[in-house]
């Protein structure tokens, strides 16, 4: 926790509420990183107060409520491997403290429509499926495919119908694909029952393909995600939740045109864009289950297990209930 007065380009937040990611399990597992340095405090998400301001700072006041950035250093253009060492929960300390000092160009202001838990989880899995979208330059009459309901992909989701988009998603649980079909999932797909479901989402857009395909499965779904697609889409590759190694044929991304995107998070003016985008609308994010922090244990087993649809926060200080 840090307790100093902020410097020049500083911010000093008070911490209310974190978000988890799969990385920050990846992370205190020892899976993301194994070079990382210890200590680290984990989590990249966060939303608080500021409570004071360094000399020269003008994008935010005290007082303001404001959600962190994950690459602190990263504020806008292409990224580069210098502000790839900005990002917070590794290697950088992350946000599961009570008071942090932060880059004043490292914060957005919270929409105000938003909880605290709410605001924390666009940091991550908001930026990561907005990221995603308008690189794929996704618009209304597109086909969106998205797998699983974590996270990123309810984001995409939501985000994607906000653009005029339809979306198909899969998974393994009829229970879950209701719930997205209630948060105005287009078709679903359980790929158990069916596990061609590359051909099911062609044979649902009349043979074509979809436009765009949020991948966070990773190995194991790459080449059905390929060949779902028409020809000139984008896959966002984004997790890697089924390994990180596979074998597959490349001529069908030669012969249609598709553009393979790897997507990290975003920058800072993209969290702007994404906060006014929702505040506009007035999205709110889908929570599973807020966690005290001091059950920080808990909630990342409750992550781990795969169980949850949407976003596992945490509260911090004091419990509220």
């Amino acid at each position: 926790m840090s307790e100093a007065a902020p410097a020049r380009g500083q911010d000093l937040v008070r911490l209310r509420a974190a978000s988890l990611n799969y990385r920050d399990l990846l992370m205190v597992t020892g899976l993301y990183n194994p070079k990382q340095p210890l200590p680290l405090v984990p989590c990249s998400d966060g939303c608080g107060e500021v409570l004071a301001v360094g000399p020269g700072v003008e994008h935010v006041k005290a007082g303001d409520r404001v959600i962190t950035a994950f690459a602190q250093g990263w504020v806008a253009g292409e990224l580069t491997r210098e502000k790839a060492k900005t990002t917070l929960g590794g290697p950088l300390d992350g946000t599961l403290q009570e008071r942090m000092l932060l880059s004043a160009d490292g914060v957005v202001r919270a929409p105000s429509h938003l909880t605290d838990a709410e605001a924390a989880t666009l940091t991550c899995a908001g930026l990561t499926a907005w990221t995603a979208l308008t690189s794929g330059r996704v618009g209304p009459g597109d086909t969106v495919l998205t797998q699983g309901t974590g996270g990123v992909s309810i984001f995409a989701l939501q985000l994607a119908r906000l653009m005029g988009a339809r979306v198909i998603v899969t998974s393994s649980s009829d229970e879950k694909l209701e719930r997205a079909r209630a948060l105005g999932a287009w078709e679903t797909i359980n790929y158990k029952t069916t596990p061609k479901w590359a051909a099911r989402a062609r044979e649902l857009t009349g043979g074509a393909g979809v436009d765009h395909v949020i991948e966070v499965g990773g190995a194991d779904t790459l080449a059905q995600s390929i060949a779902a697609t028409r020809p000139g889409a984008q896959l966002s590759m984004i997790g890697i939740l089924t390994g990180v190694s596979t074998s597959l044929s490349l001529t069908s991304v030669l012969m249609q045109g598709l553009r393979i995107q790897g997507i990290l998070v975003g920058h800072r003016e993209g969290l702007e864009a994404l906060a006014r985008a929702t505040s506009v609308h007035q999205l709110r994010p889908v929570i599973d289950r807020v966690f005290h922090w001091t059950e920080a244990s808990a909630a990342l087993e409750h992550l781990r297990s795969g169980a949850h649809v949407g976003k596992v926060c945490l509260e911090l200080g004091e419990r509220t209930a």
